[in-house]
């Protein structure tokens, strides 16, 4: 009887001893800087990976040279059930806890997915489309009307609903979430300068808001102009002047468009040809920005009816059509260009 206790304490104390090792090794693998034996930028956690499928990927790239201690630890912390999906930037001396405590925060690497000012929904599709390995592709084949039910909106037509803008997503986020996020940020840039707006302004909606910050993005990539051109528009509107505006005769002619417009184009009517139509067109012309969004619905207020193109991004501004001609013939006839938004 006194041998089997001898025995079981030996046997305890044994097992003790290799616990209390298995542990402090553990403990240290954990904590000790992970060498890569290759560069590996990213390790992708796909949505539905079990904690074992993301462990055998872990060894398989090299990333972990113990799995039992990665593992055991994980257990032991309760950690395992934890882990988000996502893609993870390995950094150089990382340390497996650090990675794994990376992977249960849900610290994924963020992508940059810009929609440029004054693109087109045809354009931003394209842009989507491109981006098949780091965006999820749910709307491909799509009609524009099939695409307007899944993300519930009202308005009649996806051109100019989504903001331009830089937006930081995850790998495999879905097209339709990125337009769902640039089209609630849009909404929310335009009800707020929609809300400090001058009531006297000539529009009946935020929409029609929209489709003049539109016209305004087209016109000029210079920001400290984009008021002043908003208050020519607004004044051609105000004394029943046709906006005159070449971006959307350019839209109406749609992909007949070759790069230059003549003067049958000015005269041949589309829903678009603000030389043939009054008013506003019926929807936007392209994708607008904060500034633009700012500009039509807080445009300066100026007495020119007219403005030009200089040739260097900026544009010289007339209050009447003698000074506009004289602008014309010494900004665009000296360079044998085509000038812009000049009414009849």
């Amino acid at each position: 009887m006194r041998r089997l206790l001898i025995f079981v304490v030996i046997m305890f104390a044994l097992s003790a001893a290799v616990l209390g090792w298995v542990w402090q090794e553990m403990h240290r693998y954990m904590q000790t800087p992970i060498a890569l034996e290759q560069n590996i930028p990213s390790f992708v956690v796909a949505k539905g990976t079990s904690f074992n499928r993301m462990l055998e990927g872990l060894e398989q790239a090299s990333i972990i040279g113990h799995p039992f201690y990665f593992k055991a630890y994980a257990r032991l912390n309760k950690l395992g059930v934890k882990i988000k999906a996502g893609e993870y930037f390995i950094e150089k001396d990382q340390t497996p806890a650090q990675l794994l405590m990376m992977m249960v925060n849900g610290e994924a690497v963020q992508h940059s997915f810009t929609i440029i000012e004054g693109t087109t929904f045809k354009q931003l599709r394209a842009s989507l489309e491109s981006q098949a390995d780091l965006i999820k592709q749910t709307l491909k084949g799509k009609t524009d009307a099939e695409i307007l039910t899944a993300l519930g909106v009202t308005e009649p037509h996806l051109e100019g609903l989504f903001l331009a803008d830089t937006f930081q997503i995850e790998r495999d986020s879905t097209d339709l979430a990125l337009l769902e996020r640039s089209y609630k940020a849009l909404q929310q840039a335009l009800t707020s300068s929609w809300q400090a707006r001058d009531a006297s302004l000539p529009y009946q909606s935020p929409y029609e808001a929209l489709i003049m910050a539109s016209i305004v993005e087209k016109e000029t990539a210079v920001a400290e102009e984009r008021p002043l051109i908003a208050g020519v528009f607004i004044k051609r509107l105000s004394i029943g002047m046709r906006l005159q505006t070449d971006p959307t005769v350019i839209y109406g002619i749609g992909d007949k468009y070759q790069g230059n417009i003549t003067r049958k184009d000015l005269r041949t009517p589309t829903p678009y040809n603000t030389y043939t139509i009054n008013g506003l067109p019926p929807t936007p012309i392209a994708m607008v920005g904060r500034e633009a969004i700012s500009a039509a619905l807080n445009p300066e207020v100026t007495k020119a009816l007219y403005f030009v193109a200089k040739g260097d991004g900026y544009h010289q501004f007339s209050p009447s059509l003698a000074k506009h001609n004289q602008a014309v013939r010494e900004y665009q006839l000296k360079r044998k260009q085509q000038y812009r938004s000049t009414p009849e």
